[in-house]
């Protein structure tokens, strides 16, 4: 079991995870890329359940039909993911936890929307999806 914690660039949003991580990837797609300014984005995946997100500034945006991103509303960074097709399950941006050490990323998706000008050296699967 899980017992992570992670906030965003400014302190104003916290989370803590205390469940199992679900899974952890390396997302390539093109509505990721653009929510963050960067050529890819890793997220770790837990329960909903598991999850607990506090602060006033924290908000959600509805980036695509059933797709909720939150973010802070004071500096901006990105914070969750969250799909209609994973009711119960909530994304959270790798990169903003406190300590990632212990998260192991399993596969690469979207694999066939990355950029051109990325190398990646990894034995990690490369999923269409």
């Amino acid at each position: 079991m899980a017992r992570l914690s992670g906030h965003c660039l400014c302190g104003s949003v916290r989370f803590t995870i205390s469940g199992a991580v679900r899974g952890a990837l390396h997302c390539h797609c093109q509505a990721c890329r653009r929510a963050t300014s960067s050529p890819l984005t890793t997220f770790v995946t837990v329960a909903r359940s598991d999850a607990e997100i506090s602060g006033d500034s924290y908000r959600l945006y509805a980036s695509s039909p059933g797709v909720s991103r939150g973010f802070c509303g004071t500096c901006g960074s990105p914070m969750s993911y969250v799909s209609d097709q994973r009711p119960d399950e909530i994304d959270f941006y790798v990169a903003s936890l406190d300590d990632a050490s212990s998260i192991i990323i399993r596969e690469h998706g979207y694999w066939g929307e990355r950029v051109s000008w990325l190398n990646v050296v990894d034995d990690l699967p490369k999923n269409e999806a």
